[in-house]
């Protein structure tokens, strides 16, 4: 039978969402192609009518991830709250993408260095528009710098089991990126 362009795009987009969702939760190793094929409700079979390979999907995946990680509009405090909060650093299947999966880049091809540094000017550059002082020459460095901060520290919260700690890192890094832009 016969799948529609439509179809084609729609289970496409279906199939992104779940390698998405897999690959932030387990790591881009510890996910299988059956099992993406299997939480987006397709058939392995299916697969390689949309990628070329498993490099290939996690390349298109961080792409797809990225590009609809809209965080950093608006509000730039109610954003820095939000990113740097329990429930975030709790769901990290549905988390930041840059937080969940930019450790384990450095593993991954040309083509996903490539999507991953393409997400990130285009984050730097959201956070540089919401940021209070826009328009400052010291602009990009604090977009820079606020946003490593606030990665590194909801990495950091996740890796520890000390629930007091990790709290602590997220609440200070908050009031430090809060401070410095004042």
């Amino acid at each position: 039978m016969k799948v529609s362009r439509e179809q084609m795009a729609e289970n496409r987009r279906r199939i992104l969402d779940a390698a998405s969702r897999l690959f932030r939760d387990k790591g881009f190793d510890a996910v299988s192609v059956a099992e993406v094929m299997k939480a987006a409700g397709l058939t392995h079979g299916g697969f390689y009518g949309h990628f070329s390979s498993k490099d290939d999907l996690v390349a298109q995946t961080l792409a797809h991830a990225l590009a609809a990680d809209s965080v950093g509009e608006g509000d730039y405090r109610a954003f820095v709250g939000s990113y740097l909060s329990r429930r975030h650093r709790d769901n990290a299947a549905g988390g930041c993408p840059t937080a969940g999966l930019a450790a384990s880049i450095r593993h991954q091809t040309p083509a996903a260095h490539t999507a991953m540094a393409d997400g990130l000017r285009a984050q730097i550059a959201r956070i540089d528009k919401a940021l209070p002082n826009k328009g400052s020459s010291d602009a990009r460095r604090a977009a820079i710098g606020s946003w490593a901060a606030m990665v590194g520290a909801v990495i950091l919260a996740r890796s520890v089991d000390d629930q007091a700690l990790s709290d602590e890192i997220l609440e200070e890094t908050r009031a430090w990126i809060d401070a410095n832009l004042s």
